[in-house]
């Protein structure tokens, strides 16, 4: 399928490694100007030089200012940003009751308040040019909460209602709005939390992700390249009329319609 996303420009945060670089490269093969960014700005920069055409930025989602500044170095750099891939790391595990306000601040201002401040920099230039496309990678934690992941699952859904209320307002201009929903992708992320889980219960590793497997219909984790042919599908001419979605790419772990 031909995407009709050659020449556009991407702009990736949390594209150093995972889920957010995936979607980098998938992007870079259909012939976009890519902005990867990430807190490792060194590693950005080295996987920016493997793509045909790419910056990598140093970007840190505790940083305020940051979102103003990556946005701006992406326009010095390719002169406009078309398409718009929400993404960063997750918070800390942890139980609703346990929560501190303090952690739901820090969690809020991180997946909230961070990609609002990049869309708030972005969708001017795409309403006036009459194109452009926002897609967030969110959780599958957004329709089915997962436990022990309190602190994603409510910043994660903020973001979402966000975001759909934000899809209503703008496809008029030719801006659409989606997200995408990761089950069980095989990144370090997802690693680490089994390995916390098996910490916590006194299993093996490979035990948690076997039992987790099992809950998969599919029977594995989903590759990061697999995820990232969903973003890039929801940002392609294609999807042109697929607007204010919560598309989920999970294996059919989430049983809900």
């Amino acid at each position: 399928m031909d995407t009709g996303l050659k020449g556009r420009t991407v702009l990736i945060p949390g594209s150093t490694s995972g889920i957010g670089l995936a979607c980098a490269r998938a992007f870079a093969a259909e012939g976009c100007n890519v902005v990867l960014a990430g807190r490792r700005g060194e590693v950005a920069a080295k996987e920016a030089a493997e793509l045909p055409s790419a910056i990598g930025v140093a970007f840190d989602l505790a940083d305020p200012e940051a979102p103003a500044r990556l946005y701006e170095q992406a326009v010095d750099t390719f002169g406009a940003v078309d398409v718009l891939a929400l993404n960063g790391g997750g918070p800390p595990p942890g139980q609703a009751g346990e929560l501190s306000t303090e952690q739901l601040e820090t969690a809020f201002h991180m997946l909230m308040l961070q990609h609002h401040r990049l869309v708030e920099a972005a969708l001017p230039s795409m309403r006036e040019r009459g194109w452009g496309r926002i897609v967030a990678v969110g959780s599958s934690g957004v329709q089915q909460p997962i436990e022990r992941l309190a602190l994603s699952n409510t910043g994660r859904a903020a973001l979402a209602g966000y975001l759909k209320t934000l899809a209503g307002e703008v496809a008029g201009d030719g801006v659409t709005v989606n997200m995408v929903l990761p089950g069980r992708i095989d990144t370090e992320r997802v690693s680490a939390l089994d390995r916390s889980n098996a910490e916590r219960t006194g299993r093996t590793e490979a035990e948690v992700r076997a039992a987790s497997e099992a809950t998969i219909p599919v029977g594995r984790y989903g590759r990061p390249e697999e995820f990232a042919s969903a973003v890039v599908y929801l940002a392609s001419e294609g999807a042109s009329y697929v607007n204010g979605i919560q598309l989920r790419c999970d294996g059919g772990m989430v049983r809900s319609f």
